[in-house]
């Protein structure tokens, strides 16, 4: 047996003198030959670069978070205006994110309305594999999304946690000096006779008066400042309000964020379920092809035999 002659260095120079012959310089062979090794990435479509923007915009939001998350739950590091601010930047965060996954979940289900040809029918440009694989990425993002919430929500829960627990002393301080005031204002309804009495029996007139005019200017202090701790309660009250309303608003979102997330599921698992009765129904083609072609070639010899024998019996007659 002979001997088989690798040509391939030969190939190469061959290939390598009409190159040059072509007009294609060393450098731009080697370019060449490179592409021929590594190829270019390819080029990612519309869908996968808005849902890795939004990815990397929760990205960004959870960094913000645990960026500030101490700030935002130290009462002695920042103020009231600046956690309002925080949590304002965060409310822009999340609503933007949102939107870019209705985006998403909203060019899906065009795409999806427009592939479908006559009768209904979807073209070759999207498969079920491909919009169940896009569900599946809008699925990951809104999961992604509510998780970031949830850590949001419990700082936020903290925070109301801390300014209830600033309320309630204030409270028991209020009701102390309510206490203080009625038995101040017991004391001072006494009977006009018995006062007039102890006038009359007490010998240093001269000398209580000084006491009394005391006792009423700390009485009037007393007032005034019951009326500012009022005013104090009133603000605090207001503010536990918009907080705890903040609190319902936030709930409340995240509730339509988890059953939009159900919502995907539900549809994710219709796509794969689509998906499945596809394959099954391409399998119950190709058999029904296969009996079809089997049946055929049956016939075809149940013929040539009944003709064969009919011929047969005509000669033998």
């Amino acid at each position: 047996m002979s001997k088989v002659r690798d040509r391939t260095e030969d190939f190469k120079d061959v290939a390598h003198r009409s190159a040059l012959s072509l007009g294609y310089d060393e450098s731009k062979i080697a370019a060449l030959l490179a592409s021929f090794i590594m190829h270019k990435p390819r080029q990612r479509s519309g869908f996968t670069e808005a849902a890795l923007k939004t990815l990397e915009s929760i990205g960004t939001l959870e960094q913000f978070l645990m960026k500030h998350k101490k700030d935002y739950v130290d009462l002695h590091r920042t103020t009231e205006q600046e956690r309002d601010s925080i949590e304002h930047e965060v409310t822009i965060f999340v609503k933007s994110c949102k939107e870019q996954i209705d985006v998403l979940r909203n060019s899906i289900n065009e795409e999806d309305a427009h592939s479908k040809g006559w009768l209904g029918l979807k073209g070759d440009n999207l498969n079920a594999d491909t919009v169940a694989h896009k569900h599946g990425v809008v699925l990951i993002l809104s999961e992604k999304l509510h998780s970031v919430t949830s850590q949001f929500d419990q700082l936020r829960a903290i925070r109301f946690q801390d300014a209830i627990n600033r309320v309630t002393p204030r409270r028991k301080r209020k009701s102390t000096t309510k206490s203080n005031a009625a038995e101040t204002s017991s004391s001072s309804s006494v009977n006009p006779d018995m006062k007039r009495d102890s006038e009359v029996w007490d010998p240093d007139v001269s000398q209580a008066a000084p006491v009394r005019v005391q006792e009423q200017l700390l009485d009037d202090e007393t007032r005034a400042l019951q009326v500012e701790l009022n005013s104090l309660l009133d603000s605090v009250q207001e503010t536990e309000t918009k907080m705890v309303e903040m609190s319902a608003l936030n709930h409340l979102m995240s509730t339509h964020v988890l059953q939009q997330t159900q919502q995907i599921e539900l549809l994710y698992e219709q796509a794969v379920e689509a998906t499945q009765n596809v394959e099954l129904g391409n399998k119950e083609l190709s058999q029904a092809i296969q009996r079809n072609s089997s049946s055929r070639t049956f016939l075809l010899l149940f013929l040539f035999v009944l003709t064969f024998s009919i011929l047969f019996l005509d000669w033998y007659s």
